[in-house]
């Protein structure tokens, strides 16, 4: 049996990390895919459909039970559903997670007139010293009207944040933060993206 070439495993995983890919916005990790399967284009017949899926034919000495792995590369992400009024952004997720598990993460506002801002998921009113006549922030639920971006920027208005090319429907690539430590890999996104690794 042919050993598995671990160093090319982590450096392909670390590159399909990389490249965000939302469900709705996986052309580029698609195509990534594309060039890695391209490859072996003397033994695979790739093929991309017209709604995006990829497809490698690798030809056996049998057809009579032919057999098929898969994997998504699709993950989760948000939309800009609101520019309010302090400037900040409300987010619409794109996929489905608990509103905890995206507090305090980076992320990259990306519109599609080629615009790019850093910004972070923050609780509302994040700030006991700040506001000190709130309810205890830890006590708060985190949910869509709750949680915002605070983009990387001097902005403090709608006006200034739609002046630096953001907009609503745009989206919002949250960071994979990959490591690796002690022969581990800790990631975001690892579903699916470490089996679409070790398919390829």
């Amino acid at each position: 049996m042919t050993p598995i070439d671990t160093q090319f495993l982590r450096e392909t995983l670390q590159r399909l990390l990389q490249v965000p890919s939302p469900t709705g916005d996986t052309g580029r990790a698609m195509e990534l895919c594309r060039r890695i399967l391209s490859d072996w284009s003397d033994v695979l017949e790739i093929e991309m459909s017209p709604k995006g899926v990829l497809t490698a034919a690798w030809n056996g000495r049998k057809t009579d039970a032919p057999r098929a792995v898969t994997a998504h590369i699709d993950t989760l992400g948000a939309h800009v559903a609101e520019i309010k009024p302090n400037g900040r952004l409300r987010l619409s997720q794109i996929g489905s997670y608990d509103w905890t598990a995206i507090e305090n993460e980076g992320v990259t506002i990306q519109s599609p007139g080629g615009a790019s801002w850093r910004g972070t998921v923050l609780f509302a009113n994040e700030s006991y010293h700040v506001h000190p006549n709130d309810d205890r922030v830890d006590q708060k639920a985190r949910t869509q009207e709750t949680m915002e971006v605070r983009v990387d920027a001097r902005t403090r208005s709608r006006q200034e944040t739609q002046a630096l090319g953001i907009e609503v429907g745009d989206l919002i690539y949250f960071d994979p933060r990959y490591e690796e430590n002690n022969g581990f890999i800790r990631s975001r996104f690892l579903d699916d993206k470490a089996c679409l690794a070790c398919v390829l």
